[in-house]
Parts: C-alpha cells; sequence; structure tokens
C-alpha cells in the first residue's frame, strides 16, 4: 500500500506536468508546481520516523492540500492527484473529518475546469466522484485491516503468554505432585516402621525385662538384662529415624511451597507484593484438591495482574474443619460486583466460569466480593476428600504389651 501511493504520487504528479505544459502553461510554473508536490509527500513519507503524532500528520496532510490547490491554480490537469488526498485522508483522519475533508477536495476538482476553461463535463464530475469514493473506501478499509492484524498480534501474544504460563504451571503442578508422593511415601514407611520393628522391639523389650525377674539363673538374667539394654538402644534408633521420615511439618507442604513460588515470581515480573499465610493445622490433601486451588489461584493472579491495578495481595490457606479455603485478597481498584455478575451470567466472564466448573466437579465453589476503589476478595473452598494422611508417631515412652 505504502509503494503503491508514493508511485501513485510520482505518476500524477508527471502526468499533471505534462499535461500542464501541454495546455499552455510555463514550463517553470509547471515543474515547480510538481517538484512542490513531490517535496511535500516526501517529508511525509519519513514523518513517521521522527514523530507519532498525530497531530503533526494532519498539518502535514492540511499543508499538503495547500500545495495542491496552489498547484491546481496554476493548471487544471493536477486535479488526479485529488486521487492521492482521497487515500490520505481515509487513513490520516477520522471518519467525519475525513467525509469532509473529500468532499472539499471533491469541490476543488469540479470547480477547477470552470475556473480555468469557463466551462465543464459530466466525465469531469462523475468520474473523480466515483473514484474519490473508491479511494476513500480503499483507505478506510485499508485502516480496518491494520487494525485487525494489531488485534490479531494482541491474541496471539495473549496466547502465547497464556501457554507459558500454562507450561510454568505444569511445571508447578508436578513438582507439587512430585513432592506429595515422596511424603506419602516417606509417611508409609514411617507408619510401616512403627507398627512393626518398633513394636517388635518394645514387646522384646517387655519379655526380656519379665524373663530377668523370674529366672533364678545369674548368667540368664545377665543375658536377658543385655536384650533388654539392646532392645531399648534399638528402639530409641527407630523412633529416631520415625520421627525423621514422618512429614508433620506444614514448610514441607507441597501445595504451600507452589503457592508461594507463584507469589514470588509474580512480585519479580510485577513488583506485586505478596502474603502466604497458611493454618498449622493444614493437613496434606488429595492430589485433585491441590490441583484445582492451584489452578484457580493461578486464574485469580492472572486477574490481578491484567485488571486490579493493585499493590499488594495476600493469599490465605485456611483448615475449616472438613474444608479447605483458599482466599485471595488484593488492594487494587475493584469493580462494580452487579454489573459484573450480570455480564458474568450472560456468558462474558469465561475465567470465572471456568473456576466455578472445576471447583464444582470437586464439590467446592468460589465467593466474589469486591467494591469500586476497595480491592477484591476470592474465597475458594473444596471438601477435604480421603487421601494421603499424614502420620502421627504414637508416644512410645510407656511400655506397650504385645
Amino acid at each position: 500500500m505504502t509503494i503503491g501511493q508514493h508511485l501513485m504520487a510520482v505518476v500524477l504528479t508527471a502526468i499533471g506536468v505534462i499535461r500542464a505544459i501541454g495546455d499552455g502553461v510555463g514550463m517553470p510554473a509547471a515543474i515547480i508546481s510538481g517538484i512542490a508536490i513531490l517535496a511535500w509527500h516526501t517529508a511525509g513519507t519519513i514523518l513517521p520516523s521522527k514523530t507519532r503524532s498525530r497531530s503533526v500528520a494532519v498539518w502535514w496532510l492540511l499543508g499538503f492540500a495547500a500545495i495542491w490547490i496552489a498547484a491546481v491554480a496554476v493548471s487544471a490537469e493536477f486535479v488526479w492527484l485529488a486521487f492521492l488526498l482521497w487515500l490520505l485522508a481515509g487513513h490520516l483522519l477520522p471518519l467525519r473529518w475525513g467525509l469532509l475533508f473529500s468532499g472539499f477536495v471533491l469541490a476543488v476538482v469540479i470547480v477547477a475546469p470552470i475556473l480555468h476553461h469557463g466551462t465543464t463535463s459530466y466525465a469531469n464530475i462523475f468520474g473523480p466522484l466515483i473514484g474519490g469514493i473508491f479511494a476513500f473506501g480503499i483507505s478506510r478499509g485499508y485502516l480496518q485491516l491494520l487494525r485487525d492484524a494489531a488485534e490479531r498480534e494482541r491474541l496471539v501474544a495473549s496466547l502465547t503468554r497464556l501457554q507459558a504460563e500454562t507450561a510454568e504451571l505444569q511445571d508447578e503442578l508436578a513438582l507439587a505432585q512430585r513432592h506429595s508422593g515422596a511424603i506419602a511415601e516417606r509417611a508409609r514407611i514411617s507408619r510401616d516402621i512403627h507398627d512393626t520393628i518398633a513394636q517388635a522391639l518394645s514387646s522384646i523389650r517387655l519379655l526380656a525385662h519379665a524373663g530377668a525377674g523370674r529366672t533364678d539363673d545369674p548368667d540368664a538374667a545377665r543375658t536377658l538384662a543385655q536384650v533388654e539394654t539392646l532392645a531399648g538402644d534399638s528402639l530409641a534408633d527407630v523412633r529416631r529415624i520415625v520421627a525423621a521420615l514422618a512429614p508433620v511439618e506444614l514448610d514441607d507442604d507441597a501445595l504451600a511451597s507452589a503457592l508461594q513460588r507463584m507469589l514470588d515470581r509474580v512480585r519479580d515480573e510485577t513488583g506485586l507484593q505478596g502474603e502466604l499465610h497458611v493454618d498449622d493445622s493444614m493437613p496434606i490433601l488429595p492430589t485433585e484438591v491441590e490441583v484445582a486451588l492451584l489452578r484457580t489461584a493461578q486464574s485469580a493472579l492472572a486477574n490481578v495482574r491484567l485488571h486490579a491495578r493493585a499493590s499488594r495481595v495476600i493469599m490465605s490457606l485456611i483448615d475449616a474443619d472438613d474444608t479447605v479455603r483458599l482466599d485471595i485478597i488484593d488492594d487494587g481498584t475493584g469493580f462494580d460486583q452487579p454489573a459484573w455478575e450480570q455480564d458474568a451470567d450472560a456468558g462474558s466472564s469465561y475465567g470465572l466460569r471456568f473456576m466455578r466448573a472445576r471447583l464444582r466437579e470437586l464439590g467446592g465453589g468460589l465467593d466474589l466480593e469486591s467494591t469500586p476503589g476497595e480491592g477484591t476478595a476470592l474465597s475458594i473452598h473444596l471438601p477435604i476428600r480421603p487421601g494421603p494422611v499424614s502420620v502421627t508417631v504414637a508416644d512410645t515412652t510407656t511400655e506397650e504389651m504385645p
């Protein structure tokens, strides 16, 4: 389109100069008019590299129109450059002003032959009229194509960013699942050791102690005492191993670690300050519950980044008896919740609908509260279904009968 515009300017100017000379206009006047038109048009081609101001481009177009009118005053043959002005008007001016400008150019094209030759023809009226409509329409259509292309680029960039975020989330989920699997395996091993070896050693210790009290043989009593001591030492070692294997500390929780890494990444990328609070009584959750909470938290944080213009977000993971709740509160701009809920019901809020659908599949739900200028609060709740259970090491300080 740009190359065509430049070629059109050169060709139409050359035609105007040649026809003006052939029409009896002095060669210096015709050539100077053509050079002025091409010089001003060339200045317009380098203008975008100097400034992006819309007003500067409009003033350049008005200057171009003034030079063209001066050339038309020299010879009516320069009216052919009106096609270039119509193209530029459709591209540089808003629709209303573009139509007014194009109408003015058409009026000059119609009046010029009358002023120079005292007469005109239907061809000199309807030809430029049809050509002007065609040129202006092409220019507006090209402008719309540019806008559509920019919108497509924005959508592609958004999809690419979403794909990258999804890949990061998959990595977080894989890490959380590996962590959960490791915790579950450690819990199983600690439980098996506690229920088998620890109980057996405790029984051996009790039997040795009882046997030493019932025998009168000094050698047997000494051997049984040694067995009791060895069993007691071994039982103490087993207790230490079970205590080390049992996942009883919240700091090792996979979900909390994944949420904290998510907040840290958002802080590093956007400067949004985040806090994470986790109840001390939070149990180990089933994998499907952790996945749903992590996905929903990522979607909520994405909304905060894109729309809330917040400086701080607080995330709380709460143990509510047989339910786990994740609260996300930001100090952003908020929004008109009743109007927004109408749009959401109409189907425009796909993100929220997907979040709610995912939570409903697990028997949970999502609550939202927001007021313009006062931030937004999001509460996600899910039932704690049967899953990996944290192991509590039994107190074996008292003697246990086999």
